[in-house]
């Protein structure tokens, strides 16, 4: 019998699954890794799951990184992959990933490796929006230059 992710955490705890979608690329590899998600108390950038209120289906549970705690508690929430977010109320915040099965391995999210991750990759998310932007124009202008060459060299 299928529960959902809210049940599965209210009875056990945490909840395994494969997410869909690259917005936390590199940490999370599409239909590859099993997440570990525990219920319990989250913090400023911890990749947690949240449900978005009014979506069905796919795109209402979604793993991404809070980068910062507003006033009011809200949390503004990005994916590591990505440059824009969303707000989202800790009500919705359901659990935190806390490990990852990569290959068959257990990779615990509190290691060297992935502590550095996150103080190169995410706390500097400002810098990181600005490395994923530019990587965004070279590579839309590079099809665009491929595109020019296969079309000039069919004359």
């Amino acid at each position: 019998m299928a529960t959902s992710f809210e049940e599965e955490l209210e009875r056990s705890g945490r909840l395994a699954y494969t997410n869909v979608g690259i917005s936390m690329l590199p940490l999370l590899r599409e239909k590859r890794d099993v997440m570990r998600i525990e219920r319990i108390p989250w913090k400023r950038y911890d990749a947690v799951l949240f449900r978005r209120p009014g979506v069905v289906g796919r795109g209402r549970y979604i793993v991404h990184r809070i980068l910062r705690v507003n006033r009011d508690g809200s949390c503004w929430i990005v994916g590591d992959n990505m440059t824009e977010g969303e707000t989202v109320r800790p009500e919705d915040i359901l659990g935190v990933l806390t490990g990852v099965n990569r290959d068959g391995r257990m990779v615990e999210l509190n290691d060297l490796r992935y502590r550095l991750y996150v103080a190169l990759w995410c706390r500097p998310w400002r810098l990181r929006f600005a490395v994923l932007r530019v990587a965004g124009l070279c590579r839309r202008a590079l099809s665009r230059l491929k595109r020019a060459i296969r079309k000039a060299g069919g004359r």
